[in-house]
C-alpha cells in the first residue's frame, strides 16, 4: 500500500498512475498522504454517490461514483455548482439540463430535456424552483406555463391521457391537484402544501377510497399507474414518516419494510427478493444502507456481516457456505485491506 512506502518520490510516482476515483478514497482516508505529498485537496471532492474533479478552481466535472459516468460539467464556487453548467443522465448518456446555477441550485435561465433529447422545459429557475417556465410535449407543443412561480402544471401518460394536474405557487405544488391511472380513473385528489401532499383522498382502480391524509398526516397507500400497490405506510408532515412497506411493480411482492424519516429510509429495515426471502437487514440513513447490516444468499445463508456507508460495504466479513472467507475493509464493495481465509484458517 502507498502508506507503507517511505520514499515520497516513489509514492508520488505510483499515485500518479492510480485512477482518479481511487485517488479520492486514498486521499480521504489517509492523512499521512495528505500531509507528506502536499496534495491539493481542493482538486478532489467526494460526495454521496458521486465525485468531482476540478480542472481549475472554477471549472470541474462530476462523475457517478458507481459507474464513472459523467453527470455534470461546468463552473463552481466554493465546491458548489455556480455559473453555467450541463447535467447528463447516467442511464441514457444524454444531456438532461443546461443552464445557470447559484450556490449549487438551478438559478437563472435553463432548459430540461428527456432521455431522447426532446425539450421538456425552458425558462427561468429561482433557487432550484421552476419560476418562469414553458413545458413542451414530444411534439414540441406548449402544454402549460408557469409565470412568477404560479400556474397549472400538467403531465401526460405516454398513451396521451392526463396523468397529473396541480396548481403551482411560489415555484412548487401548492393548492388543488388530481392524479390518474393509465385508463383515466382517478387515483388521488386533494391539496399540496409547499410541495407536499397535505389533504388527500386516494382511490384504487375500482374507484374505492383507500386512504385519507389530513394536514399531511395519516396512513397512505400508493399505487402504480396500472393499479398495483407500491407503498403503504405512515405519513407525517406530508412525507413518509414512521413504518412503511414497499412492493414490486412487477409481481406485487414485498421488497422492503422498515422505518422512514422525512420521506427517506432511516432506521432499521429489511429488503426482500420478491419471494418472501430476506436479502438484507440493517440500518439506513437518508435512503441508503448506513451502519451495521447483514446480507443473505437466495438460500437464506449469511454472506456478509459488517458496516455500510452510503450504500456500500466499508468494513466486515464475507462468508461462503457459512464459513468465514474474508474480513477487513472494502472499496466500492470490493476487498481492499484485509485477510483471506481457507476453511476458516489463516
Amino acid at each position: 500500500m502507498l502508506e507503507n512506502i517511505k520514499s515520497i518520490y516513489f509514492c508520488e510516482k505510483i499515485f500518479s498512475l492510480i485512477g482518479e476515483k481511487r485517488k479520492l478514497y486514498i486521499i480521504k482516508y489517509n492523512k499521512n498522504l495528505q500531509e507528506n505529498m502536499n496534495i491539493n485537496l481542493l482538486n478532489y471532492k467526494i460526495f454521496s454517490g458521486k465525485y468531482i474533479i476540478f480542472e481549475t478552481n472554477e471549472k470541474g466535472k462530476e462523475y457517478n461514483a458507481y459507474n464513472d459516468k459523467l453527470i455534470f460539467v461546468g463552473e463552481y464556487l466554493n465546491g458548489k455548482r455556480h455559473g453555467k453548467g450541463k447535467e447528463y443522465s447516467t442511464i441514457f448518456d444524454k444531456l438532461i439540463f443546461e443552464g445557470e446555477y447559484l450556490n449549487g441550485k438551478r438559478h437563472g435561465k435553463g432548459k430540461e430535456y428527456d432521455g431522447n433529447g426532446n425539450l421538456l422545459f425552458e425558462g427561468e429557475y429561482l433557487n432550484g424552483k421552476k419560476w418562469n417556465i414553458k413545458r413542451y410535449n414530444d411534439k414540441n407543443e406548449i402544454i402549460y406555463e408557469i409565470i412568477d412561480g404560479k400556474g397549472l402544471e400538467k403531465e401526460y401518460h405516454f398513451i396521451g391521457k392526463l396523468k397529473f394536474e396541480a396548481e403551482y405557487l411560489n415555484g412548487e405544488r401548492n393548492g388543488k391537484y388530481k392524479e390518474f391511472y393509465w385508463d383515466g380513473t382517478l387515483m388521488c385528489e386533494g391539496e399540496y402544501l409547499k410541495g407536499k401532499k397535505w389533504n388527500v383522498k386516494g382511490y384504487n382502480n375500482k374507484k374505492e377510497i383507500v386512504y385519507e391524509l389530513k394536514n399531511g398526516k395519516g396512513f397512505i397507500k400508493e399505487y402504480y399507474y396500472d393499479g398495483k400497490l407500491t407503498f403503504e405506510g405512515e405519513y407525517l408532515n406530508g412525507e413518509k414518516n414512521g413504518i412503511g412497506k414497499e412492493y414490486s411493480i412487477f409481481n406485487d411482492k414485498l421488497v422492503f419494510e422498515g422505518e422512514y424519516l422525512n420521506g427517506e429510509k432511516n432506521g432499521i429495515g429489511k429488503e426482500y427478493d420478491g419471494n418472501g426471502k430476506v436479502t438484507f437487514e440493517g440500518e439506513y440513513l437518508n435512503g441508503k444502507r448506513n451502519g451495521k447490516g447483514k446480507k443473505y444468499s437466495k438460500n437464506n445463508r449469511l454472506i456478509f456481516e459488517g458496516e455500510f456507508f452510503n450504500g456500500e460495504k466499508i468494513r466486515g466479513k464475507d462468508f461462503i457456505n457459512g464459513v468465514l472467507e474474508y474480513e477487513g475493509e472494502y472499496l466500492y464493495n470490493k476487498k481492499w485491506n484485509g485477510k483471506g481465509y481457507d476453511n476458516n484458517q489463516i
